[in-house]
């Protein structure tokens, strides 16, 4: 097998994928903040697989069957033992408890509706844009476009945010803090690989970054898991130049349980050089022709 699918092992597969995430998050553990003694002789990065075992309470044999994916209905006990010695946050064990009991069946066919498509235009103050699942950019209003590198001619840019980070180099520029923004991205498509494991496009384009961008691979074999929130991002505009932007995600379910879209909103505090670059960038982008929003079926 390439050694660059191995890299996604577990891809479209809900038992390995278990295993893979369970071996990911095992050797970021430090076994001296666990209590045990670490030092350089030890041959396994963080906890072995029978210290895991024993801080969670369970066998090592029932362990071992659940990294290799033979055993596949753990209880909620177990799961909760296990997210414990691990130290998961909340985004990560909901991402365990996905992986166990992972629904078969399609994605979802999120459509960007006329009153989304509306809510998105009007707010031209505010950069703004909408991604599926896939991380596939489907909408986005003038001052969005122009911030996030050119959404509206896609000729400067890709319109899957991971494939433009991890292979476009003009994504640094747009991201001085690239690292956080790289692992953020993979997080995210984890959690989507997690819970939409047939969705062969998304396993096409996780297998086609593993592929392709070293960086994605490392990243991805950290067992990153990120859920979209709230906080704040720097940008780097070609001529307002860097700017510290607060971001909101606001989530649109297609169906109840599902994903759906995910509408990214940016602002500035007020009366800072933030707002004034805003401001400037919004006049310059309503000067230009409004942007098509994608609507998906």
């Amino acid at each position: 097998m390439d050694h660059r699918t191995e890299d996604v092992d577990g891809i479209g597969d809900a038992r390995r994928a278990l295993g893979a995430f369970l071996r990911a998050r095992r050797a970021r553990v430090a076994p001296e903040h666990v209590g045990l003694a670490g030092g350089r002789r030890r041959r396994v990065r963080g906890l072995r697989r029978e210290e895991l075992a024993q801080l969670a309470g369970i066998s090592v044999d029932y362990y071992v069957r659940l990294e290799q994916g033979r055993a596949t209905q753990p209880s909620p006990e177990v799961l909760d033992s296990l997210a414990r010695a691990l130290g998961l946050d909340a985004a990560e064990r909901g991402h365990l408890a996905t992986l166990v009991g992972v629904r078969r069946g399609a994605a979802p066919s999120a459509r960007v509706s006329p009153l989304l498509h509306r809510i998105v235009a009007a707010v031209g103050d505010f950069p703004a844009f909408v991604t599926n699942h896939r991380l596939d950019v489907v909408a986005w209003n003038s001052l969005g476009g122009e911030l996030f590198g050119g959404l509206s001619d896609p000729a400067r840019r890709d319109r899957n945010n991971a494939r433009y980070l991890f292979l476009d180099p003009a994504a640094r520029d747009l991201h001085p803090d690239w690292e956080p923004r790289a692992a953020e991205v993979v997080g995210q498509l984890r959690v989507a690989a997690g819970r939409y494991p047939d969705d062969r496009d998304l396993v096409g384009l996780i297998r086609d970054l593993s592929g392709k961008s070293p960086a994605f691979r490392r990243i991805w074999a950290g067992g990153e898991v990120v859920v979209c929130g709230a906080g704040r991002k720097r940008l780097r505009h070609p001529e307002e130049g860097i700017l510290t932007l607060d971001y909101e995600t606001l989530h649109v379910p297609s169906t109840p349980g599902e994903m759906g879209l995910v509408v990214h909103v940016f602002s500035a505090e007020e009366d800072s050089p933030e707002s004034a670059s805003l401001a400037r960038l919004a006049a310059m982008a309503s000067a230009a022709p409004p942007p098509a929003m994608v609507f998906t079926a």
